[in-house]
């Protein structure tokens, strides 16, 4: 007796994904304000999270004091020090915001080209030749593109409320992520190993460790760097020291370092005549531009064992095709694509023949095949 097959129901599975799907984006749509605030306290938490266990274990075991330390320690390290920034940020770039929307922009004279010795008086007026004779003109087809550059700028300050409040998610999140850390791995470690096993819960694991890398490795390594270098601007005399400080920051989490800023600063000095304090930022930028060499190889290896290549290359990746969460995004990816692509080539052992061997065996097949296909 045959068994009859059912009939596939094909418009019942297309409705049932396009259900799956509409739910799913929909889920999305409704958490999309959040997602932000609680990618970057994922990476906090993960990145400290050793932090607060020491410190649960100083407080008694008690779990509640420790998140409320950790919460007082991001208040102190982040929402405090993010506010100056953005304050600091506003009040220098009043005074060009006013003068490029003033309309009087010309070109400037140079005057102290007349100090440098034996060009000096040559480049001044080859300057002021080339400005009499269409600079302004120039100056007045640049205006409307360095105006709207300008109010560009301006309407970004509409942005400054939605980053206030993606900090004060930030460290909402971190302190429900702190209270509640080991339930959420928990959950997305079962989420990941119904997806793809074992190894799916070795991805998740290896993410957690390769963001506590790169926090560790490039972000505290960038922090390091960023502020001594501007305590070094700040006590040479250097104007807007804290703007620039934040320069270097971004520079040395860019992989530049901080030495694109050190140096004009250096070279101000000396031309402004101020030798000894220019003496003193030059060696202090020697010992600042050459930190990164020592303290993130460690500190890298503290949070996972990845190659350097890989974790540099997802953060300067990362962070042009995601922005600063790419600085995690990218080393994450990096990371488990590198790791799962190990694990997957080392389940079969390695080719032991000689090269040459292999060669003949080929060799040897062609004529076989040659004749058969004669044949």
């Amino acid at each position: 007796m045959t068994e009859l097959r059912q009939p596939v129901d094909v418009p019942r599975i297309l409705l049932s994904v396009l259900f799956l799907a509409l739910m799913i984006v929909a889920c999305f749509w409704v958490v999309q304000p959040f997602i932000l605030g609680f990618a970057w306290a994922g990476t906090v938490v993960i990145a400290t999270w050793p932090l607060l266990l020491r410190l649960q274990r100083a407080l008694w075991g008690r779990r509640s004091l420790a998140v409320l330390v950790m919460t007082f320690l991001l208040i102190l390290l982040f929402i405090i020090p993010i506010a100056m920034l953005v304050n600091s940020l506003v009040e220098n770039s009043a005074p060009l915001i006013k003068w490029v929307t003033s309309g009087n922009m010309t070109p400037p004279t140079f005057e102290w080209l007349h100090s440098v010795p034996l060009v000096g008086d040559k480049l001044y007026s080859s300057w002021n030749s080339m400005v009499n004779s269409g600079g302004s003109a120039l100056m007045a087809k640049v205006r409307p593109y360095v105006g709207t550059t300008t109010s560009w700028f301006v309407g970004q300050v509409a942005h400054v409320g939605s980053f206030v409040v993606h900090c004060g998610l930030m460290l909402l999140f971190s302190a429900l992520l702190y209270w509640r850390g080991e339930s959420v791995a928990r959950g997305f470690r079962h989420f990941a190993y119904r997806l793809a096993g074992v190894r799916g819960d070795a991805a998740i694991i290896l993410a957690a460790q390769a963001i506590r890398a790169v926090a560790l490795g490039v972000v505290v390594t960038a922090l390091v760097q960023g502020i001594l270098g501007g305590i070094g601007l700040a006590v040479s005399g250097i104007p807007y020291a804290t703007l620039l400080t934040v320069v270097m920051i971004f520079c040395c989490l860019v992989q530049i370092g901080p030495l694109p800023v050190l140096v004009p600063a250096i070279i101000w000095l000396y031309w402004s005549g101020d030798t000894t304090w220019g003496t003193v930022l030059l060696v202090w930028s020697c010992v600042v531009g050459t930190l990164d060499n020592v303290i993130r190889p460690v500190l890298i290896r503290m949070g996972a064992d990845l190659p350097m290549v890989l974790i540099l290359s997802g953060v300067i990746g990362g962070l042009i095709a995601f922005g600063m969460i790419g600085l995690f995004i990218g080393p994450v990816l990096l990371a488990v694509s590198y790791r799962l692509y190990a694990v997957w080539v080392n389940e079969t052992p390695m080719p032991e023949e000689d090269p040459s061997a292999v060669v003949e065996i080929l060799e040897d097949a062609e004529p076989s095949t040659t004749t058969t296909t004669e044949q």
